[in-house]
């Protein structure tokens, strides 16, 4: 069996959402994601008797969730516990280890976790056979093009002050692959879309204290290990008010958010056409004369 490459260092992510927390966290992306997330569940036409909210950070998302009256009891999973936080209706449990027996849960939700789950396959596949038949995953992860502004400008600093660049922002995945993921668990009726949000600062600076209390700093595995040098960190504040300031010298920062959605699979869905069932001519939708091959339209 292969194993699962190493991409975050998921001990140093908890310690940095534990530092979140003690900073006092920024929410203003969580508590986005989570409104949406309760949005896109109320169109939903149908109950939701037990749910899992996996490893999402503080209660934005069963806040969000508790005037649905759609959905019943929402047990919360924490890789992190924090006391402010615990509740009957809590566990600890690893993203990337989920405790649930198959066929238990109605639905799963998650907001802006499992972009940093290592092995985001098998998450996927240990979700979907969690769910009972015709049970609903439903997640926003963080998406690729987040953060491009910073990623731009610490590669330009440390390419002209060291001569050479070390990975400080995540590699997310972006919309095809993660919807091929979804396909590859076994969900049925997947559905990606992503989201892109532009967030103002007066610097860099406050971008990067915001990433602190949101413990959304550099977890990567293969991050480098030395301080950053003052002078790189100087002249990468210099080229991202360059390259990614507006006219009145505020600065802008890209957050994607990517939507997933699928269910888990019951002979009751709906199911697609095999070919040559079909009982309407596309033609005649259209209003218009099909043409046979190798006949030529009319002029």
């Amino acid at each position: 069996m292969t194993e699962s490459p190493v991409i975050f260092d998921r001990a140093l992510l908890r310690d940095r959402r534990r530092r979140a927390a003690a900073l006092g966290p920024v929410t203003f992306l969580l508590d986005r994601a989570a409104d949406d997330l309760a949005d896109r569940l109320a169109a939903v036409l149908r109950r939701f008797d037990l749910g899992v909210d996996l490893g999402t950070p503080g209660e934005a998302v069963r806040t969000a969730l508790s005037g649905l009256g759609s959905v019943g009891t929402v047990v919360k999973t924490e890789a992190t516990p924090l006391a402010a936080v615990r509740s009957d209706k809590s566990i600890v449990a690893d993203e990337e280890t989920l405790p649930f027996g198959d066929s238990t849960l109605d639905l799963v939700v998650s907001a802006l976790v499992l972009q940093f789950v290592n092995d985001l396959p098998g998450t996927l596949l240990q979700i979907r056979r969690a769910l009972k038949p015709d049970g609903l995953f439903l997640a926003a992860l963080i998406g690729g093009e987040t953060l491009t502004e910073l990623r731009q400008s610490f590669a330009a600093a440390e390419s002209e002050v060291e001569g050479g660049a070390s990975p400080h922002v995540a590699p997310f995945a972006d919309l095809r692959e993660l919807g091929a993921l979804l396909q590859r668990a076994g969900f049925t009726l997947p559905v990606t879309d992503v989201e892109r949000l532009t967030v103002r600062y007066d610097s860099v600076f406050g971008l990067m204290r915001d990433l602190r209390r949101m413990g959304a700093t550099n977890v990567l595995h293969a991050r480098r290990r030395m301080p950053l040098r003052w002078a790189t960190l100087m002249r990468m504040a210099e080229i991202y008010a360059e390259r990614f300031s507006d006219d009145d010298g505020r600065v802008r920062a890209t957050f994607e958010i990517i939507w997933l959605s699928g269910w888990a699979p019951h002979p009751g869905q709906q199911q697609p056409l095999k070919p040559g069932t079909a009982r309407t001519r596309l033609a005649d939708a259209l209003g218009t004369r099909e043409i046979s091959t190798g006949e030529k339209p009319p002029r």
